[in-house]
């Protein structure tokens, strides 16, 4: 009895199953490779994440010293300019913490719902920056010198360009409106201190009363573009 067609028979289902495993493995590496690919993926998103936490507990640390000691400055000089930034402190500590919440596992805020809030919280900046402003020229208040004031307005213009700049470059990076919204708010807050402290230093050598609040005021469209953009979910510039 002739054996052979049972032979080939067997030589070709071991070519079949040689096959199927040639592929299984094929896809198996594939498989591990892509798996590969997004584990790297989700370590870089990761490692984005844990700067921006770290950028923002600093700001909200930094926000905190310098809100009470500007209020508190305010109070005493009777000053309308360090009451202003005073407020913008505040406001910005809210929205470090409302970007803070976003990132937050347990606390998760969505992106569009922080976008907006960082809006808000422009336009409420913008408010508190007009009406303050506008009620030192008003009553032309003469306030006194502080060197409290001088003291944490030169400390916030040397730390807030830096964490400006590190939150823009982070929230481009993470394609979050709310966190480059964040980042002009810090830059405001520098560009208030400036503001500030040339009042102060004008107000303490030539008691000039009305630069600050007046270059105050040439602040305001800059932040209600910025607010507009986060209310509309884009990136501020």
């Amino acid at each position: 009895m002739d054996d052979t067609p049972a032979i080939d028979r067997m030589h070709e289902v071991e070519v079949e199953m040689s096959m199927g495993v040639g592929a299984m493995s094929c896809q198996k590496e594939i498989g591990d490779g892509a798996l590969l690919q997004g584990c790297a993926c989700d370590g870089a998103s990761g490692e984005l994440s844990r700067q921006i936490r770290r950028l923002q507990v600093i700001t909200i640390a930094w926000m905190l010293v310098e809100c009470a000691l500007a209020l508190f400055a305010a109070w005493r000089a009777r000053s309308p300019v360090l009451l202003a930034f005073g407020a913008d402190s505040l406001i910005e500590l809210l929205s470090a913490f409302v970007v803070l919440l976003q990132f937050a596992p347990r606390l998760a805020l969505s992106t569009a719902r922080a976008s907006r809030l960082a809006g808000i919280l422009l336009f409420l900046l913008a408010a508190v920056i007009t009406i303050s402003s506008a009620i030192a020229l008003w009553q032309r208040v003469q306030p006194d010198t502080s060197w409290i004031g001088i003291g944490v307005t030169s400390a916030a213009l040397i730390i807030m360009p830096l964490l400006s700049s590190a939150k823009r470059r982070a929230g481009k990076a993470a394609r979050n409106p709310a966190l480059t919204a964040d980042a002009v708010q810090s830059a405001t807050c520098a560009y208030l201190a400036g503001i500030t402290l040339a009042g102060l230093v004008l107000n303490a050598v030539l008691h000039i009363r009305w630069i600050d609040p007046a270059a105050a005021l040439a602040a305001v469209p800059v932040i209600c573009v910025e607010g507009k953009k986060a209310l509309q979910g884009e990136e501020c510039c």
